[in-house]
């Protein structure tokens, strides 16, 4: 009796292991199938699950905690741009490995990764296209090809696209991130700050608007140069900005810096940054100070040059009958 008993016990454990094997696949699949890959997405600060559908059509920013997600360079020009406006630049330029260089493994093998991963020629794209029907150039660094680095193309394609945008007299917006200059390349890269910083100059001096928006990371040798020498300088909420890591400057001074130092907020504080634009305000925002520095029409500089010299003579008339 005992040994049928066990015998049933035993039947019955093994058909119990057989059922919940069956049933546990089955969940599997099902889940599989109801959760496709991408279909969710996690907030890395709150972790609440948002639809990814809501979460691209609020331009990846957390409806919940308002933190913002990064973006590839498509997404920002789709975000910003109107449809079918957009006319890319200097597609063609490739980076070279003048100086050999290798760590884990060659630059060029590097570099050949980062285009097949990506897409992307290098880690900026360039071209003209119109905001609202306002024309402008601008430059999107991508955070994925080597962490936005500045390379010897990086810094050809910004300053062409800024020579370009000076001769056209558009305004200039360059939506920055980066690890800094690209050491792979040596001193090549560290001249790159110096040729853009150049080619803004002379964009300034036609007094033209140029428009820098810092997001998170922009560090190193982009920080030092042309992010920080726009007319008018945005930053998105909560982005890390400076130029030194901040395990070295903790290092160097000997110090705790405060949990907030090299965020957009602190240089907001300390009158680095203008204004902190949340994504879903920028081309809002965009639209208005373009619209608000439009260059005059060519007859308004005629007679502002007119007055102008009508005051100049005036005054020095003036100074000569005193």
């Amino acid at each position: 009796m005992a040994n049928n008993d066990e015998t049933r016990g035993f039947k019955s454990l093994f058909d119990w292991f057989a059922n919940r094997r069956k049933t546990g696949s089955i969940s599997i699949e099902r889940q599989e199938r109801d959760i496709a890959d991408g279909l969710w997405h996690k907030c890395t600060k709150c972790s609440v699950l948002a639809y990814t559908k809501d979460l691209k059509a609020n331009q990846m920013v957390c409806t919940e905690c308002g933190h913002h997600n990064r973006v590839d360079s498509d997404e920002r020009i789709r975000q910003l741009i109107d449809s079918n406006s957009w006319t890319p630049m200097d597609e063609h330029l490739l980076p070279a490995d003048p100086l050999q260089f290798r760590d884990r493994k060659p630059y060029s093998d590097r570099l050949r990764d980062m285009q097949e991963k990506t897409g992307l020629t290098d880690a900026v794209r360039t071209g003209l296209g119109e905001i609202n029907g306002l024309p402008v150039a601008l430059g999107v660094m991508d955070f994925r090809f080597i962490g936005a680095s500045m390379g010897s193309v990086v810094g050809e394609k910004l300053t062409r696209m800024i020579e370009q945008a000076t001769q056209r007299r558009y305004p200039v917006i360059i939506i920055c991130t980066s690890g800094g200059a690209r050491m792979q390349e040596g001193l090549l890269s560290l001249m790159q700050m110096a040729k853009v910083s150049g080619a803004l100059e002379r964009h300034r001096r036609q007094r033209l608007l140029y428009i820098p928006v810092l997001t998170n990371p922009t560090t190193g040798g982009v920080t030092a140069s042309f992010a920080m020498l726009g007319d008018i300088i945005l930053a998105e909420p909560k982005a890390t900005i400076g130029f030194a890591g901040r395990r070295v400057i903790e290092q160097t001074l000997r110090e705790k810096l405060p949990e907030d130092f090299q965020s957009a907020e602190d240089l907001l504080k300390h009158g680095f940054v203008d204004e902190i634009v949340p994504r879903t305000q920028l081309k809002k925002m965009l639209i208005q100070l373009i619209t608000l520095h439009q260059p005059p029409a060519i007859k308004a500089q005629n007679n502002l040059l007119v007055w102008e010299t009508t005051t100049r003579n005036f005054s020095h008339t003036a100074v000569n009958e005193q």
